[in-house]
């Protein structure tokens, strides 16, 4: 297909605020998370999404992935509706977009081995029962872990194998998109840039389309080719990532970009030299 993989239509998303009694009443004001917001991603696109906390990153996550539904607009898959989706057939809605979240410890049940949250994930897309298993060790080596990490709980996990065994599951589905929420917000550096590495080549060698969602635009600068700026619930800049960073139109990127310790090319130096640490 030659058009957009993922679209939103004039996509708002508004939340109540106030107490019950003001409900009643009608006294009760609205939050918009997400205002009027239009945007096309391509097949194959790796982009980032940057902006403050309560800037609409996650909220746009959310939508893309059927978490939650727009207020206003739409969001489409190949040209069909969401709405539409979801209430006809969710299942592949669901299975080509994916999601990686930033808290891998919440993310994955406490009680449940890694074998048996890959095989989960697998049953839901069909996959027959005496395939898990080899298929639970492909999916493994596909993020790099081994095999002996499938009997093992979370807590007995570091918390990059965490964050792998998260994508792995994510993988399962075979999804063409994945959305990836501050997935490496709460790594050290040099776990960091294993992770990026990863989603480096995983967007390559599986035609992925890419969703980074991050406050660290030095990350941003050196996995995504596209960034999109927002502020507010609104996109303000979107563009090259290279042309956004290093030429910012928009007073609001401009401060982003000034905000950054170091400047933003010796915080991405030092990203870069540990990912070529971890790579060796």
């Amino acid at each position: 297909m030659n058009g957009p993989i993922l679209a939103l239509r004039g996509v708002t998303k508004s939340y109540p605020q106030g107490g019950f009694l003001d409900r009643l009443v009608g006294a009760a004001s609205r939050f918009v998370a997400l205002d009027d917001v239009t945007l096309e991603v391509a097949r194959g696109d790796v982009v980032g999404i940057v902006g403050e906390s309560g800037s609409g990153k996650s909220t746009l996550a959310s939508l893309a992935v059927g978490l939650t539904r727009p207020t206003a607009g739409e969001v489409l898959l190949d040209g069909e509706p969401l709405a539409a989706l979801m209430r006809d057939h969710a299942a592949p809605w669901r299975r080509r977009i994916q999601m990686v979240f930033q808290d891998s410890s919440s993310a994955l049940n406490p009680r449940k081995t890694i074998a048996r949250c890959l095989a989960e994930t697998l049953a839901l897309r069909g996959v027959p029962h005496q395939a898990w298993e080899a298929e639970t060790v492909a999916l493994l080596g596909l993020v790099g872990l081994g095999a002996e990490t499938a009997p093992r709980l979370p807590h007995e996990l570091s918390g990059g194998q965490r964050q792998r065994v998260g994508l792995a599951r994510a993988l399962a589905m075979k999804p063409d998109i994945l959305i990836a929420d501050e997935p490496v917000s709460s790594l050290d550096v040099s776990l960091q840039a294993q992770v990026i590495n990863l989603l480096s080549r995983l967007a390559v060698d599986l035609g992925l389309t890419l969703l980074f969602i991050s406050h660290d635009l030095a990350v941003v600068r050196t996995l995504c080719s596209r960034i999109i700026v927002m502020r507010q619930g609104r996109i303000v800049e979107d563009g090259p990532c290279r042309d956004v960073l290093e030429r910012p139109t928009h007073p609001y990127t401009q401060l982003l970009i000034s905000s950054v310790p170091r400047g933003i090319a010796g915080r991405r130096t030092a990203v870069a030299a540990a990912a070529t640490g971890a790579a060796g």
